[in-house]
């Protein structure tokens, strides 16, 4: 049957296949998140063997470009590897030791664990014929650490660092209509912080396709200035070509509201820049009575930047950006937007429960959801560089950031590592202050610390002229660094005069960039140093040190102090200070590694936040205490709290601004209750009541999590019979997910030695002493009988290609150690032959119908300890002299499949972080306990 179209629409179907034909060449820039589908194994610090065999060829990859040996190589198999996503942090998958990392929460990896220590990733890659003439980029947002890439085997570079964002141009070696290989090996074995970092490619990696000449990463700059009702918008942009064009282009800038509605553009014709240079360009814009970024109100434009040549869109960039104005006054602190802003911070580090460093997207913008429903309005990156996506979360949500640098230094390893950070973060409005340094005591106190300060700063102020510089001091405020930084950051009311440094330094105006390192154990109240559990009454941590209230209460008192920023929000893995193994995680936390408040969120929430607040504490569980005093405090921002114990009044007390107060109780079960009153009106009420004992699992999401998010926070808890939370259950659950799957369980129990994730374990077993006898015909055998003769040689030793017999048969061992029932055992063959046939323990195997290479052993024909396998062959053929034969007969794998997901609950609580499959319509979470009623949470898409 012939069709036949119209002409109009015949015009339009042709226009449109002409678009997508361009499109697909050298048009607009592609992006693509490339975290799926890596292979990942561990390679071993300092044995080559255990290494894959890599850098032991004569000519390595630093030698000759392109000789990329062991996992480097192109053609290597990796077949045998496990699989996975990223981000991926493999810390976070190893058991605990005492002989770990203190500062690393004892996790066996790293340093101390050299077979632990090195991790090769591997992808896959296909890019099309179409895409000659454009320039292909590999973009990592951060490797822990010290990463090397490799590209279809030639090596692209290496990144020290485990917090910077990387790229390498690999369009000279891409194999255009074909496969291509990615290939990191990354080395965790220096640690650079002294807390939790992970390890392995724990953040994003992007594939970007641009036009030769294309703006060039991270080359916008947005810089707003408010005049009366309007802003004016200063954009520059840098300009790259690497290509041989010439001639004019046309950059236009264009301003979108948050709506997407176009509200001012410019253009220009400029010249594109030569060969291989860089030139940069500014525009400006005008902003008609601008929506102000603030902490309330976290308005956010985007700057569209297109670059035109010959009519025609060859790239285009956006960036977001927020109109604000920020500015720090030595007599009355911080201002935004001409209004005074008490900075009421925390300081974080970037691990979370169950998952480590590999934090999903989702999971950022919990955590700052979190801060913001404790009142926080800011948050310290402690003490690195932070993810993109953190960031984001913070223009989006209204969180003010401190964005801070890894090391001082004047060379290019801190200059650099400084520059890209700025570069990168200078266009997100939560950023009001750079942070060139923590706590160097080396320096803090002496000239060079002053030299280094000095150049730091104005080299900060070079790259980004509208925030002003800070660095964060605890050993003495009173020279050294102190006395150049421009905004001075105060560690610790203990550590120096503050108030006598301000007397001294009248026009520095300064802010607690670290207070508090108190100690918590969430829903502990007597401190137990056998247990290693730290009550939840805030008291001070050690004699030089302030509790919460103290610190808070000294510089809400100070209007020339801009604010404050308490150790930690978080709990986090590492420093389990104030003690030692077993303890894995610090105690410093307003919440724990969970998300879970501990009490000191409430007297935060109570003067910082704007709604009533009323919080009584401890629980009410205290069976065996009966007529024992318990010490009873409330946290309330109301003007009198009265305490009631099964409905008689304990005394109704006035409370005092940034206090809280306290109550002697002697214990009896029942209903301790706290009514809190505003001008003498009832405003509020809080109970805590003696519960039953649990009897049902409960399966909750928490309020902070996004109603479309992909990964969800689910809370798990044990209730009585009328549906009490049971403040003290310690039950251990198993959980099960059908639509989707369990990414990590914690319960922020700081001794917890639990395992954070259950994956399949996969080992690789060598096959060793590889031997050849000779067979007098090609016709392979059909069974195999170890005849204990003379005939074994070393396989492949002294073989002349010229005259090779014509089959042979090759004989070696591995070791199966554990071998369980439910293991599955399989052989990846590589190439030694053209014909082959393949036996284990004289049993001959078929290869797998979806790999002819590949053998799946059969558990009833493996034994413990030494297993025999034979591979027949026909022999490959030399074809030139100098072709290098493969005499690798492949490996063995072993995967133990996980064990059910469990976890305990500690003082209540547990968390399961879960990620929904594509395509699945809901998501069903299942609890289970021995003699509790199970739960299920049902999530629909």
């Amino acid at each position: 049957m012939k069709t036949i179209f119209p002409k109009e629409i015949l015009s339009c179907f042709i226009f449109f296949i002409s678009f997508c034909t361009f499109s697909q060449n050298k048009s607009e820039r592609e992006l693509t998140l490339i975290d799926k589908d890596w292979r990942f194994s561990f390679g071993h610090l300092y044995d080559t063997q255990k290494d894959f065999g890599h850098a032991e060829g004569y000519f390595s990859y630093l030698t000759k470009t392109g000789f990329g040996d062991g996992p480097a190589a192109s053609g290597f198999d990796d077949r045998a590897w496990r699989k996975l996503d990223l981000p991926h942090d493999w810390a976070v998958e190893q058991s605990f030791s005492e002989k770990a990392s203190f500062s690393h929460g004892f996790k066996t990896a790293g340093k101390g664990f050299p077979e632990k220590s090195i991790g090769w990733y591997r992808k896959k890659i296909s890019i099309p014929e179409s895409d000659k003439g454009r320039i292909i980029s590999l973009k990592f947002d951060g490797v822990f650490r010290n990463s090397k890439v490799f590209f279809n085997g030639y090596f692209l570079g290496t990144e020290q660092s485990g917090y910077n964002g990387f790229e390498y141009d690999v369009s000279a070696y891409v194999n255009y209509g074909g496969e291509n290989t990615i290939v990191v090996r990354v080395d965790a074995s220096m640690e650079e912080g002294w807390f939790y970092e992970g390890a392995g490619i724990y953040r994003h990696v992007y594939l970007q396709k641009t036009n030769p000449i294309h703006i060039v990463s991270n080359g916008t700059y947005v810089i707003s200035e408010i005049k009366n009702d309007n802003a004016e918008i200063t954009a520059e942009v840098t300009i790259e070509n690497k290509g041989n064009d010439k001639g004019s282009i046309e950059i236009i800038q264009t301003i979108l509201d948050t709506g997407g509605k176009q509200i001012s553009s410019v253009s220009e014709n400029v010249p594109a820049p030569e060969f291989y240079k860089k030139a940069n360009f500014t525009s400006k814009l005008a902003v008609k009575n601008p929506l102000l970024w603030d902490i309330e109100n976290p308005n956010l434009y985007r700057l569209v930047t297109d670059i035109k040549q010959n009519g025609q869109i060859i790239d285009r960039y956006e960036t977001s950006f927020g109109i604000r104005t920020m500015k720090f006054d030595a007599e009355k602190g911080f201002f935004l937007n001409g209004k005074p802003v008490k900075l009421k911070g925390t300081n974080n580090h970037q691990d979370h429960a169950g998952i480590g460093t590999a934090l999903p997207d989702e999971l950022q913008y919990y955590r700052i959801k979190k801060l913001k429903e404790m009142g926080s309005n800011a948050y310290r990156c402690s003490h690195h560089p932070p993810t993109p996506e953190l960031l984001k979360a913070c223009d989006e949500l209204g969180m003010l950031v401190i964005d801070e640098t890894r090391l001082m230094g004047i060379n290019d390893y801190h200059l650099n590592d400084l520059k890209r950070m700025i570069e990168r973060d200078r266009n997100h409005p939560s950023i009001f202050c750079w942070s060139v340094g923590n706590e160097e005591w080396n320096i803090e106190g002496n000239i060079v610390g002053e030299r280094i300060t000095t150049i730091m700063q104005g080299f900060t102020k070079s790259i980004d002229s509208t925030r002003p510089v800070t660095v964060a001091i605890s050993s003495g405020f009173r020279s050294g660094i102190s006395s150049v930084v421009e905004i001075m950051g105060y560690n610790y009311l203990g550590n120096g005069d503050i108030d006598a440094h301000r007397n001294e330094f009248k026009k520095q105006p300064g802010m607690g960039t670290e207070e508090g390192s108190t100690f918590a154990t969430r829903g502990i109240y007597f401190t137990d140093d056998a247990k290693h559990y730290q009550s939840a009454y805030d008291k001070k941590p050690r004699p030089t040190f302030y509790s919460i209230e103290e610190g808070w209460k000294f510089y809400a008192e100070r209007p020339y102090l801009a604010g404050v920023f308490f150790w930690t929000g978080f709990d986090y893995r590492g420093e389990p200070t104030p003690y030692g193994w077993p303890s894995v995680t610090s105690y410093f936390g307003m919440m724990d590694v969970c998300g879970f408040p501990k009490d000191n969120v409430f007297y935060l929430k109570s003067w910082w936040g704007t709604e009533p607040v009323l919080h009584i504490l401890p629980h009410w569980n205290w069976s065996g205490m009966e007529g024992k005093e318990i010490d009873v405090w409330a946290y309330s921002n109301c003007d009198e709290v009265e305490l009631f114990l099964n409905k008689k009044s304990l005394g109704k007390k006035k409370m005092e601004l940034n206090g809280h107060l306290e109550w002697k109780v002697k214990y009896e079960a029942g209903t301790l209750e706290a009514i809190g009153f505003k001008n003498g009106k009832k405003v509020l009420s809080q109970v805590q009541k003696t519960t039953g004992s649990p009897e049902n699992i409960k399966l909750s999401v928490d309020k902070e999590n996004l109603s479309n998010s992909n990964v969800v926070m689910v809370t798990a808890e044990l209730t009585d019979k009328k549906g009490l939370h049971v403040p003290t259950a310690d039950d251990e659950i198993a959980f099960s997910i059908k639509g989707g799957k369990i990414l990590g369980v914690g319960n922020g129990n700081p001794t917890s030695l639990e395992s954070d994730k259950f994956i399949d374990n996969t080992n690789l077993v060598a096959i060793n002493n590889f031997k050849e006898k000779k067979l007098t015909s090609a016709d392979l055998p059909d069974k195999i009988e170890d005849a204990n003769d003379a005939d074994w040689t070393v396989a492949f030793k002294d073989r002349d290609y010229k005259k090779q017999a014509p089959a042979y048969v090759y004989k070696g061992d591995f070791e199966l150690k554990n071998n369980l029932d439910n293991n599955i055992v399989t052989f990846f063959y590589k190439k030694i032959g053209k014909e082959t046939a393949v036996f284990v323990n004289g049993n001959k195997i078929e290869p797998s119908k979806d790999d002819t290479q590949k053998y799946i052993l059969n558990k009833a024909i493996l034994k413990e300890g030494k297993n025999t396998i034979y591979i027949a062959t026909t022999p490959l053929q030399r074809i030139k002299d100098w072709d290098v034969m493969n005499t690798d007969p492949g490996i063995i794998q072993v995967v133990t499949p996980a064990e059910s997901w469990k976890r305990k609950l500690f003082n209540g609580y547990a968390q399961i972080i879960i990620q929904k499959n594509e395509g699945e319509k809901e998501v069903i979470l299942s609890a289970t306990a021995k003699g509790l009623q199970a739960g299920n949470l049902v999530l629909k898409k």
